[in-house]
């Protein structure tokens, strides 16, 4: 009776696959740093922190707006500025496709969110990187949105927040959007020659041209938990400078003990720490 053995485990095994497979993708999600599975509906409830180690998982932007922005204020300006190819650039796919693609996948036209909210109760112009997006390379249009926060900021003398997670600078646009490091610099500097605040909060990762740039001169910089912050990544400059790096290097931690970043706040705690700084530089 072997063979009908095989045959019934055979049979069972094929069941018990069928309904493996039967149960929807997505319903579940394993914490990177512990280990832990996560049924996906709570982890989202718990704004996407393991409740188990506090690790942070990427939080998709339109979950952060709601978290930070009083419930209905966030009010989205510019949203009919999209992106041009203006270089004609392709590599193993035309830029434009990308884009089109890129905004399907995202549900927005580029990679910066921004406009005007309230945080528990004050007035703020406030800018989310979608990193869904391209990893939210800053192009032309982010530049001219980041540019535009500052400017609706100092025009209405209220603070401007922006939450940054970025791999740097678009390298399908080439020159374009290296410019827009200067840019928003500038925009930024008039806005702190005016006294208006301008709170920086920086997410993982934030990289390349908007770490260089107007990310890390906030008049606060804030990071969540083992945020990745930085120029360069730290395989590339290892091999630059043939040393091996500290550990924790590039870590918001390690930015912290090093005077570059100002306080480390986990993600239920950032908006009432935003709105105590307000309060205290408004």
């Amino acid at each position: 009776m072997a063979w009908w053995n095989r045959k019934r485990e055979k049979r069972e095994a094929s069941q018990a696959l069928a309904e493996k497979r039967s149960v929807p993708s997505g319903l579940w999600h394993k914490c990177g740093q512990c280990g832990e599975i996560l049924e996906t509906q709570r982890l989202v409830e718990s704004s996407r922190v393991c409740p188990k180690c506090r690790h942070h998982f990427v939080m998709p932007t339109i979950e952060r707006i709601a978290l930070l922005c009083d419930e209905g204020s966030f009010v989205e300006e510019d949203t009919t500025v999209e992106p041009e190819d203006r270089l004609g650039f392709v590599d193993t796919r035309r830029y434009v496709d990308r884009l089109r693609s890129a905004a399907k996948s995202a549900g927005v036209p580029d990679a910066f969110r921004e406009g005007v909210a309230r945080i528990e109760g004050h007035e703020v112009a406030i800018g989310f990187f979608v990193f869904e997006f391209m990893g939210g390379s800053m192009g032309s249009v982010v530049g001219e949105k980041i540019a535009r926060l500052f400017e609706r900021a100092l025009e209405r003398r209220i603070p401007a927040i922006i939450c940054s997670a970025s791999g740097g600078a678009r390298m399908q646009e080439g020159i374009l959007s290296l410019m827009q490091m200067a840019k928003t610099t500038v925009a930024l500097a008039r806005l702190r020659e005016a006294g208006v605040p301008f709170l920086s909060v920086l997410l993982h990762p934030t990289t390349g041209g908007v770490a260089a740039s107007f990310a890390m001169l906030g008049d606060i910089i804030l990071a969540e938990p083992k945020a990745q912050i930085g120029f360069a990544g730290p395989r590339v400059i290892e091999q630059t400078i043939r040393q091996r790096l500290p550990p924790g290097f590039q870590r918001a931690e390690y930015l912290l003990a090093h005077g570059m970043v100002d306080a480390i706040v986990e993600r239920h705690d950032l908006k009432a720490r935003l709105g105590q700084l307000i309060r205290l530089l408004s």
